[in-house]
């Protein structure tokens, strides 16, 4: 994410999203973060109860995880809004 100009990146990245998928749709998140339980589990609670398919793995020597989420959501602006929900937790890099 162009961190020096988040407005223009999710601007950017709602019009690529209309114009290559069909809405509703699946979407697939991937993040990264070190391996910290708190960080992890504050990603599972923004996905929780919307029916989201989320599977984490640890990097070879523990230090990272990986978060990839698959979820059915409405529109771009839905998985936006779930960017900037994640987006604020400190460490969590978004792929």
């Amino acid at each position: 994410m162009d961190e020096n100009n988040p407005v223009e990146f999710y601007i950017k990245l709602k019009e690529q999203l209309e114009a290559t998928s069909k809405w509703p749709s699946n979407y697939l998140y991937k993040f990264i973060v070190k391996s910290d339980t708190d960080k992890v589990d504050k990603i599972h609670k923004i996905f929780d109860n919307i029916g989201a398919v989320i599977n984490s793995k640890k990097s070879k020597n523990g230090k990272y995880t990986s978060v990839s989420i698959t979820v059915y959501l409405n529109s771009p602006d839905d998985v936006i809004i779930k960017y900037k929900e994640v987006g604020e937790i400190e460490g969590v890099i978004s792929l």
